[in-house]
């Protein structure tokens, strides 16, 4: 038995094989792609340099289910294993109940592969006696609970054990353990001035509000946006098993790590296609949107991306999850994640500057801001103005509230919030439907009255009546209130400034 992927989930293969007379061969059937079709030629040499014969006969080797495709060199260690059993130098009953996976060297070591963690979980699921796979990926197996993991080194280790003339070492299960705090070295007590920006990241990390900035260049956006996965709750194990589900799958486990423990922080650069984002190809594999699942994706110099790229963003940002439709194949990546961009006023930046003077026409700044769709800035709770740092907050020696003590009140907010959607499937303020909206974001006479006033005055949209109310009830839940009242809904309003008649 084998295993392979779907999207982040596995399903088992059975890998059979026949050895009958004939011209000598060995041919693979059952959909076999790129790696697994190559496998024949790394099987050969290492079963020889293993010191094990090969036969000269006709090998022919199939994965079941045959319909479906099997891509990925991990199918090299059960073929060769196969090949040895209906040599009859193994007996079929020893490799019962054990799954095989791993990439053979041509002197026979065992190389490591990808998706072992989805792979792992589909062992457990299927109460199998243990898995048999590379040494390197052992602690990525090994923190699913309930199934025994065999760390081998090469082809000769998994026949000794699988004849009992060793006993294979068990690699023990490690209990997870949450993170005390962000180890990338970051701090948001690095960033002079900027104190409404700061209480901002912090409101958009308490609710899980989607968040853009516009400043000029050297404002400090792109510094404060690598500073807010900081703040953020540590990773619950159920989502690290999400988050290190898409990693594995894509092979970017960290060496030697057998969970994504932090919060993970995706940046990509603005050529990026749609596949890169979303995620695709014939095969399809994750996007950057998945890449960024129960973390950060920043989209640094908004509008310098291709309007379409960002268009299929809505879908994610609305259903947490990404569909992927091919011909032969439909596959669901989790997208939960904080939206975080960055823009310019205007395409040469200095809109509003005090220090330097702006050369675009109103033309020109239209046409730049109108590159962000209106259905893309619906899904984006707060729009934060960013001004440049002044000379005096550069000098200070003063710093403000770390990350730590705005982690503390971040984690006081989400406690409430938990308690608020228990069992709702919502987890944040910022993930409120209007039914949740409705029921939770009630507000008094005078709060009530000062929205009204605002929306008219500034000539705000429908779309930001909930974003305003939404963001509302997050500020308030880091006050403490059970209720929303006019200084909340007050500065809720504040973080509305790209709204097409209030921003100039």
């Amino acid at each position: 038995m084998s295993s392979a992927l779907i999207g982040i989930d596995a399903y088992l293969v059975d890998v059979e094989v026949d050895i009958a007379h004939g011209l000598p061969s060995l041919s693979t059937v059952g959909l076999a792609e790129g790696a697994v079709r190559e496998s024949k030629e790394r099987v050969k040499a290492a079963i020889k340099n293993s010191g094990y014969d090969f036969p000269s006969d006709r090998i022919t080797i199939n994965l079941a289910p045959a319909d479906v495709k099997k891509e990925g060199s991990g199918f090299d260690l059960p073929i060769a294993i196969g090949i040895l059993a209906a040599m009859g130098f193994l007996a079929p009953e020893s490799c019962a109940g054990y799954l095989f996976m791993g990439e053979l060297a041509l002197d026979g070591l065992l190389r490591p592969v990808k998706g072992v963690l989805p792979i792992a979980v589909g062992a457990r699921d299927k109460d199998l006696k243990g898995i048999f796979l590379p040494e390197e990926n052992a602690p990525e197996a090994a923190v699913v609970e309930g199934v025994n993991v065999y760390p081998v080194r090469s082809l000769s280790e998994v026949v000794e054990a699988l004849l009992g003339i060793s006993v294979p070492n068990l690699y023990f299960h490690t209990p997870y353990q949450e993170d005390e705090g962000d180890d990338r070295g970051l701090d948001l007590k690095e960033v002079m001035g900027q104190e409404n920006a700061k209480r901002a990241l912090e409101v958009c990390a308490a609710g899980g509000h989607n968040l853009i900035m516009v400043g000029p260049p050297g404002s400090g956006k792109t510094m404060m946006a690598r500073r807010l996965v900081t703040v953020l709750p540590p990773l619950t194990f159920d989502e690290s098993i999400e988050t290190s589900k898409v990693y594995s799958v894509m092979g970017l486990m960290p060496k030697g790590a057998g969970l994504i423990t932090i919060r993970p922080f995706r940046s990509p650069h603005h050529t990026i296609s749609n596949a890169g984002l979303i995620g695709g190809g014939s095969n399809p594999k994750p996007g950057e949107v998945s890449l960024a699942h129960n973390g950060i994706l920043f989209l640094d110099e908004l509008p310098e991306f291709q309007r379409n790229v960002l268009e299929v963003l809505r879908q994610p940002l609305e259903s947490g999850e990404v569909n992927i439709s091919r011909a032969s194949v439909r596959v669901t990546y989790p997208a939960r994640f904080v939206l975080v961009a960055a823009m310019n006023p205007c395409p040469c930046g200095y809109r509003g500057d005090e220090t330097r003077e702006c050369l675009c026409s109103h033309a020109e700044i239209e046409r730049y801001r109108s590159r962000i769709s209106g259905p893309l800035m619906d899904r984006i709770d707060i729009h934060l103005e960013v001004p440049a740092v002044k000379y005096r907050d550069l000098t200070v020696s003063r710093h403000g509230a770390s990350s730590g003590d705005i982690r503390g009140r971040v984690l006081a907010a989400r406690k409430i919030q938990e308690a608020r959607f228990k069992g709702s499937g919502t987890h944040t303020n910022g993930g409120m439907r209007n039914r949740e909206i409705k029921r939770f974001c009630e507000i008094d006479r005078d709060s009530s009255l000062l929205l009204e006033k605002a929306m008219e005055r500034f000539g705000l949209s429908a779309r930001a009546y909930s974003r305003i109310l939404k963001v509302s009830r997050t500020i308030a839940d880091l006050d403490g209130s059970a209720s929303i009242a006019v200084p909340h809904i007050a500065e809720a309003i504040q973080y509305r400034a790209l709204d097409r008649k209030a921003y100039p």
